[in-house]
């Protein structure tokens, strides 16, 4: 007997927008959850974190619009919603409203500065939340400028997984009250969230964020850091604690009684200079053999698609032929999709959709097609021009 996906039952409604969101979604629907995408009309979606979702392109603007939303939202647990503080209430759409007609609905909204405050309606990318939570100046090298680790941490793990932790949480208390209720996450809260434990650190002494790279954990200690090896590959080395340490002296071939003590933070360049010396003697694939059967905390640095060269089996091959990651974490019981869903075509379940969760009649989607308020995209849904969408970006879709 096959296993039940954990989230399956779940009804999520998906406003469009950019990579947190979709993500969101994206986990929500690979544990089971039906999510349903709703796309404007005109705006090409650059959205590529939609496997397993659905698509209606509906104009919320357009006369008509709103209501058709409302009329999804009615049966739905959560609406995931990305869109600038102020939007959806302009249109009618907000919190109140919706939750005034479905009661139990969870409102999910994701933004990068939150619903209120200086920078609530400002645009922003990842790297001005992580400026903005000071996150982004713990980052980098020492005597260099801050270096922002590409979009993970902010619209990913401080936006996305905060997103899908507050949905959680809002659905379990759900199931006591009977009583939905908003999800305020926002990416500058989530990162400075993420950061209790430097917090915490600095607090007692241990970590000083007046010093970039010159910390335990920042690349400042020569047991923690990254080694060039012979071919131009790199090691990763967390050599934190003494019996690890001793192990990576003997993986490198070095007498202990010659390196500097492990805790003398005036001999850490010294250290360092061995270090880069004996790690330049030998490839990346060599130095593998050694500490694969050495508990030192040493690993290659691999690229994101050398699947020969990955620990775990991690990556599946979409129906697009892209390579997709697993979703994370494994449940015991409960699973995920055996493979990989492909991703809609914008309105390609608009009418399936409006007929099943809005209890629309034929009639009634053929009159919202003809007067421009929804998109038909099933009929296009072989061969298929993507670019047939304008390529304006909506204003208010950017946290």
């Amino acid at each position: 007997m096959a296993a039940t996906r954990a989230l399956a039952g779940l009804r999520v409604i998906e406003m469009a927008g950019l990579a947190p969101a979709p993500f969101a979604g994206m986990v929500l629907a690979d544990f089971g959850a039906e999510v349903v995408r709703v796309d404007r009309p005109g705006i090409k979606n650059i959205d590529l974190l939609s496997r397993g979702k659905r698509s209606v392109a509906l104009d919320i603007k357009a006369p008509g619009g709103a209501d058709t939303l409302k009329a999804l939202c009615r049966k739905a647990d959560v609406i995931l919603e990305p869109f600038r503080p102020g939007a959806m209430e302009k249109l009618g759409l907000g919190p109140a409203v919706l939750q005034a007609e479905n009661p139990g609905l969870i409102y999910a909204r994701l933004t990068g500065f939150g619903q209120t405050g200086k920078y609530a309606r400002l645009a922003g990318h990842d790297i001005n939340y992580m400026a903005s939570s000071g996150v982004l100046s713990l980052l980098g090298e020492k005597g260099k400028k801050p270096a922002p680790p590409a979009n993970l941490l902010g619209d990913f793990a401080a936006g996305s997984l905060t997103c899908l932790l507050g949905i959680q949480m809002a659905l379990l208390e759900r199931s006591r009250s009977g009583q939905g209720q908003v999800v305020d996450a926002n990416m500058v809260d989530g990162l400075a969230y993420l950061a209790s434990f430097v917090h915490t650190f600095s607090h007692i002494g241990l970590w000083d964020t007046e010093k970039r790279g010159e910390n335990l954990l920042d690349g400042g200690a020569p047991f923690y850091d990254t080694y060039e090896t012979a071919d131009g590959r790199f090691m990763s080395v967390g050599a934190i604690e003494p019996h690890f340490f001793r192990n990576l002296l003997r993986g490198l071939d070095l007498d202990p009684a010659a390196v500097p003590s492990q805790n003398d933070l005036s001999d850490w360049p010294r250290m360092r200079t061995e270090f880069e010396r004996a790690f330049r003697e030998r490839s990346m694939k060599e130095w593998t053999e050694v500490f694969d059967n050495l508990d030192a905390c040493v690993t290659p640095v691999v690229g994101l698609t050398e699947t020969d060269k990955h620990p775990r089996p991690f990556l599946v091959r979409g129906p697009e032929g892209d390579l997709q990651p697993r979703p994370a974490p494994h449940l015991s019981r409960s699973s995920y999709f055996a493979k990989p869903d492909r991703r809609p075509i914008e309105g390609e379940h608009t009418r399936a959709v409006l007929k099943e969760l809005a209890s629309f009649s034929d009639a009634e989607v053929d009159a919202l097609i003809e007067r421009g308020v929804v998109v038909d995209g099933s009929v296009h849904r072989d061969g298929w021009n993507r670019n047939s969408f304008g390529q304006e970006v909506d204003k208010d879709s950017r946290c």
